[in-house]
């Protein structure tokens, strides 16, 4: 087993935070049936996390930051990212 780098681990942390992240605002962009933002934040969505499934595949100890990243992520996006209701939601623009 290789060691763990401190920098490899918070990036691939921050690229799954970031992952879950769009992903909330993606689904949100289904939601509202709003296809160029969708497509747009799911273009992004694989950017971001083909970086942490590369980053990690050489260690299987990354998994373990990538999934904190990724309920870090989701947790992060639904508590600052949510809107009080009868907005548009989070993740849709206007076409």
């Amino acid at each position: 087993m290789a060691a763990i780098d401190p920098l490899t681990a918070g990036a691939v942390f921050i690229a799954t935070a970031a992952t879950d992240a769009v992903y909330v605002m993606f689904t949100s962009a289904v939601i509202a049936r709003k296809r160029m933002s969708a497509a747009n934040w799911s273009a992004v969505w694989y950017m971001l996390s083909s970086y942490a499934v590369i980053s990690y595949t050489e260690n299987p100890f990354y998994v373990a930051f990538a999934a904190i990243g990724s309920w870090a992520g989701a947790y992060a996006s639904l508590t600052f990212l949510h809107r009080p209701p009868g907005g548009p939601p989070v993740g849709a623009s206007p076409e």
